[in-house]
């Protein structure tokens, strides 16, 4: 159309120029091939003697069809009654987009491989030539052109695939039936999704409505390499040679610095398979791949590898992970005879490690490790219709129902407290298997067992009533039944108990009886109290009486003490005085008794009793005669008359007598003829008194 629209303008302007003139500027203009500085041209050969190869559409020599040297951009000749051109555009690899080359020329692939060799100086397949000569495949090559590439990529030779369009011609007549209306091919003609050609982002997802995300780690897998090793379901460059050397006989490893070396990616080998052809050279084998992808964008060939997003391992504060290795070295027990539940290994071998996880981010492949997330905080189970939202191990624990001894049904809310040692937890998961067996498992029946055979045996009354002994016996049980699993038991708590509707009643019944009586209790008390308090106001309003009183009494008792002191010496006086007397007396009554004796040997009995008569009555003061006796005549009494009359007359006023004139008659016993006698001696002659 270009060169007949020359020919004819310039046969409308130039009506004197020959035919021949005109049919070879419309030669010249035919041969002439202006290229867009972001287009190629593809020449295609109308006619040779040299024949193509077999298994190359390019023409490589000379031969008719497809050349395969393309025109670079600008104005190019190509003789037009010999070569066709067309114009293709430069492939343009958008941001955030990679190109997957597929070389439709080359060599044919070896029997069993799915993608072609890779070589430094295919570069970025600009050079078709060059590709061939230096060997060249046919098929998916490993490298993949990076967002933002602008590379003039022979449209025969290869076909670069982009999420919007796949650049190139292509060869197989399958692909031709499948190309639009628009002569373009779409990547899903190639079994791909949009999205596998976009790069691959490791990042964090959103974990929910609250804004919070999950750390993400990306699981590859190749789908190209050697087999792997027998018993391996996991490639890890270089095996673990490296865990073997750390645990070498005399070394001085620790688990720790295993771990780290299992940690360790050897991603840069490979430039996060990036270098497909550099994973491959350095012994990396098809499937499942030992070291995961970190955060970051990464460009990778969707034939050959995919990714899959897992959450990071994450051991918070409190926790533990105790790890269960898939892969690794052969498995050696490190538990010891004694544990007869599973083994226990170091890290670097296939089985349970005998060291956790503490706190931290782990980028483990969870195809190769499982993690067992293991509370090392006191652990809080309800058994009960709450659940705890730290743990959540708790979700199918009931309320306990058991019944008593005479039948009532009873539902308890309890709560346990258990905790499971850091250092015991990898023997804990050993012996259980995981966190929610131990609850589900073991602890269930052990605790639900319990509360059942107790109330089964014990009156209902009696179990509300010992409700805190039944608890600590609850303890005690599942304390034992816990320590054959190395898990502590930190507390038994019964939270609650739900009574049987019948029992309510007479319970209520009863504790209204109670409070009443703890009614009447206290009203008793505050009438004592009243009492108390209407003394200690007497008592108040009575103080200055009372301080009186006080004061009198002890004014009168320092009078009584002065008395009784008074008193005790008084006592002590006359005690000390008698004594003195009485020694006085003993004195004076055993010198007369000398003198009673010898005057009984002079005078005889009876004048001696009337001498002291007589001398006992002088000595008196008393007048007990009077002054003047009568006596009547006669002879009978003259003398015992006269000698009383003289008597009474010595015994008178002035003669030691009192004077008061009373008169006392005192009886006098007869004194006989010796007592006459010896008074006659005693008393002095006197004239007789006249009347």
């Amino acid at each position: 159309m270009f060169v007949l629209e020359f020919l004819l303008r310039t046969f409308y302007e130039y009506p004197m120029l020959t035919v021949g003139t005109l049919l070879a500027a419309g030669y010249i203009a035919a041969s002439l091939h202006k290229i867009g500085p972001t287009e190629v041209g593809l020449v295609t050969k109308r006619f040779s003697f040299k024949k193509l190869a077999k298994d190359n559409p390019v023409a490589f020599s000379g031969e008719a069809g497809y050349q395969a040297d393309l025109l670079m951009p600008g104005l190019r000749w190509k003789a037009f009654m010999v070569y066709s051109v067309e114009k293709y555009p430069w492939v343009q690899v958008p941001a955030g987009e990679i190109g997957v080359v597929i070389a439709q020329v080359g060599n044919p692939l070896p029997i069993g491989a799915k993608s072609a060799v890779y070589k430094k100086e295919f570069a970025n397949f600009s050079d078709l030539r060059g590709f061939v000569q230096l060997g060249g495949q046919k098929g998916v090559q490993r490298p993949v052109l990076p967002p933002g590439s602008l590379v003039p990529v022979h449209p025969l030779g290869f076909l670069i695939l982009t999420r919007s369009r796949v650049y190139g011609v292509p060869v197989s007549p399958e692909l031709r039936y499948k190309m639009g209306r628009g002569g373009e091919l779409m990547p899903a003609s190639f079994g791909l999704k949009p999205d596998q050609l976009e790069l691959v982002r490791i990042e964090p997802q959103p974990r929910g409505k609250d804004g919070s995300t999950i750390d993400m780690v990306g699981i590859v897998t190749t789908y190209e390499g050697d087999p792997l090793p027998s018993g391996d379901i996991a490639s890890r460059l270089g095996g673990y040679v490296d865990v073997e050397k750390l645990e070498a006989p005399g070394g001085t490893s620790t688990d720790a610095q295993i771990i780290e070396a299992l940690l360790g990616s050897k991603n840069n080998l490979h430039n996060n398979y990036q270098d497909f052809q550099g994973f491959l050279d350095h012994g990396g084998h098809i499937g499942l791949q030992h070291d995961p992808l970190l955060y970051g964008a990464y460009a990778l060939n969707p034939f050959l590898v995919s990714v899959e997003m897992v959450p990071m391992l994450m051991v918070k504060q409190g926790q533990v992970a105790v790890m269960k290795a898939y892969v690794g070295l052969a498995t050696q027990d490190t538990s010891g005879a004694e544990f007869k539940y599973g083994s226990l290994v170091r890290p670097g071998h296939r089985g349970v490690w005998q060291e956790p996880l503490r706190t931290g981010k782990y980028p483990l492949n969870p195809r190769c490790y499982e993690s067992e997330i293991v509370p090392t905080a006191i652990l809080n189970l309800n058994w009960a219709d709450a659940i705890s939202e730290a743990h959540n191990l708790d979700a199918q624990l009931q309320q306990i129902v058991a019944k008593s001894k005479e039948g009532f049904v009873f539902k308890i809310d309890l709560q346990v407290q258990i905790h499971v040692s850091d250092t015991k937890a990898p023997r804990v998961i050993s012996m259980v298997g995981t966190m929610r067996n131990l609850v589900n498992e073991v602890l269930q029946a052990a605790v639900g067992n319990h509360f059942r055979n107790s109330l089964q045996s014990m009156p209902a009354i009696s179990f509300i009533e010992t409700r805190q002994q039944v608890q600590l016996e609850a303890f005690e049980h599942i304390r034992q039944q816990l320590e054959q699993y190395q898990v502590e038991t930190k507390g038994v708590y019964i939270q609650d108990v739900i009574l049987p509707e019948d029992m309510v009643t007479v319970l209520t019944h009863r504790e209204i009886a109670n409070q009443e009586i703890e009614t009447f209790k206290k009203q008793r008390a505050a009438q004592d109290q009243r009492i108390e308090m209407e003394q200690a106001k007497g008592t108040a309003d009575m103080q200055a009486d009372l301080a009186r009183s006080k004061v009198g009494v002890n004014i009168k008792k320092n009078n009584a003490d002065a008395r009784v002191a008074e008193a005790t010496g008084e006592a002590e006086y006359i005690r000390q005085t008698g004594t003195a007397r009485g020694a006085e007396v003993e004195a004076v009554g055993l010198a007369r008794a000398r003198g009673y004796r010898a005057q009984v040997e002079a005078l005889g009995s009876n004048a001696t009793a009337i001498v002291n008569v007589v001398a006992a009555l002088a000595e008196g003061k008393a007048k007990f005669v009077p002054d003047v006796l009568v006596t009547g005549g006669g002879n009978g009494g003259g003398a015992l008359d006269g000698l009383a009359a003289t008597a009474m007359r010595f015994f008178g006023p002035g003669n030691g007598g009192s004077g008061t004139g009373t008169s006392t008659k005192l009886p006098l016993a007869p004194l006989g003829p010796e007592g006459e006698a010896a008074l006659k001696k005693l008393i002095p002659k006197e004239p007789s008194a006249k009347s």
